[in-house]
């Protein structure tokens, strides 16, 4: 019995001994460092991403404006065409024709004019003396009719050579045209339903961008309430399906001023430069559309969490103590969360060693940077501070 005892004594007084010394231990270790970087507030550019589908800004079908016969097609589909080039020819006999008689009319009306002219000036010079007043008032009827006359026969020209110019068909805008949906040979009406192609322009194309209605009404109140600086000029990149930026910047073109009933969106329109035709109508793009700047904090993504509710968080370093505030963000910009609320000017934000860390846990700070790459590097000391530099070698003098 008493060998028992001893033995359990011994084990508790070891026990006690490992307890007393890991508790000495701990008690010694130093806190564990933590890099820090001061938060300071400043202008961040407020940039928003929308959905968007490239559009043609013009797009025409071609459709003949006279009847006839496709004699020859003067284009090449896939080629770019300019306003005013030709692309179909319409028989032109029987419109040739009509001009040939409708200038032969004029030339008609124009003779019975002269010739009402030469009969007015007679009777009016004649009245009193061998013509009476109502001659003379009927002499004046006759020439107005021929002058009526001949504005006819004009104008029936000037539709007679308009007719005729038709049958050259020509593109109304530059842009790409389609194949030909008619062959020569074809009989083709005046006004008919089917084109006979299509011509689309490219450059400049625009694109049409999609905001919720919700994140529209937030913009207005943080333009109304001063937060939001809005930019003189609203313009916008593109990032294409393949995940490629697109070269070029847009303009706006016009605003939305209608909710979709089936999305709850507002279309906008901007214009983009497509000189290499890059961008096609009906293409899926995504739009970042620059609309001002905000007072706001930069906080890199590396050095906060999201929870599963979506509540973004991070550590800040208070009295010597890591400490969680849940932070309220706007957007992101260059891989920073935008940080609207949560933090306060001149707060120590821990942004490496986090690994670790717990609510109230005691911490040294190491002032650190940010490098070009994003990669958190130690804030060099000034060579003034240099421990050694203070050393001095000369013998003091009493």
């Amino acid at each position: 019995m008493m060998p028992d005892i001893r033995h359990t004594i011994r084990l508790a007084a070891v026990a006690l001994l490992a307890f007393a010394s890991a508790a000495s231990a701990q008690e010694g270790a130093p806190p564990k460092q933590v890099g820090v970087v001061e938060i300071t507030s400043q202008p961040v550019p407020r940039v928003v991403t929308l959905p968007g589908r490239a559009v043609s800004g013009a797009e025409a079908a071609i459709r003949p404006r006279v009847g006839g016969i496709i004699i020859e097609i003067l284009y090449d589909a896939g080629r770019p065409l300019e306003q005013g080039d030709p692309m179909f020819r319409i028989d032109a006999t029987t419109y040739e024709a009509n001009l040939s008689s409708a200038e032969a009319d004029v030339a008609s009306a124009r003779a019975s004019v002269t010739e009402a002219e030469s009969a007015y000036e007679r009777t009016e010079r004649l009245q009193g003396s061998g013509t009476t007043l109502a001659q003379v008032e009927a002499s004046r009827a006759t020439l107005e009719q021929a002058r009526a006359s001949l504005q006819s026969a004009q104008a029936a020209l000037s539709l007679a050579q308009a007719e005729l110019d038709w049958t050259t068909v020509t593109s109304p805008i530059a842009g790409m045209a389609s194949v030909a949906g008619v062959s020569v040979g074809d009989l083709v009406t005046a006004g008919q339903a089917e084109a006979m192609a299509t011509v689309t322009r490219l450059d400049p194309i625009e694109v049409d961008m999609y905001e919720p209605s919700a994140r529209m009404l937030s913009v207005i109140s943080d333009i109304t309430e001063g937060r939001l600086q809005m930019n003189e000029k609203l313009r916008a990149t593109l990032t294409l399906e393949t995940g490629q930026t697109y070269e070029a910047t847009g303009e706006l073109v016009a605003p939305g001023f209608s909710v979709s009933t089936s999305t709850g969106a507002v279309d906008t329109r901007f214009r983009f430069d497509n000189p290499r035709n890059l961008l096609l109508p009906g293409m899926f793009v995504r739009g970042q559309v620059e609309l001002g700047t905000v007072r706001a904090f930069l906080v890199s993504q590396s050095a906060t969490t999201r929870d599963r509710t979506g509540k973004l968080t991070a550590w800040v370093i208070e009295d010597g103590k890591a400490m969680r505030r849940e932070l309220t963000d706007d957007g992101t910009w260059q891989y920073h969360w935008i940080v609207t609320d949560g933090l306060e000017e001149g707060d120590l934000l821990a942004v490496d060693g986090l690994t670790g860390l717990s609510e109230g846990m005691e911490v040294a700070t190491v002032p650190v940077t940010f490098d070009e790459n994003g990669v958190v590097r130690e804030v060099e000391a000034p060579a003034g501070d240099d421990p050694s530099a203070d050393t001095d070698d000369t013998p003091a003098t009493e």
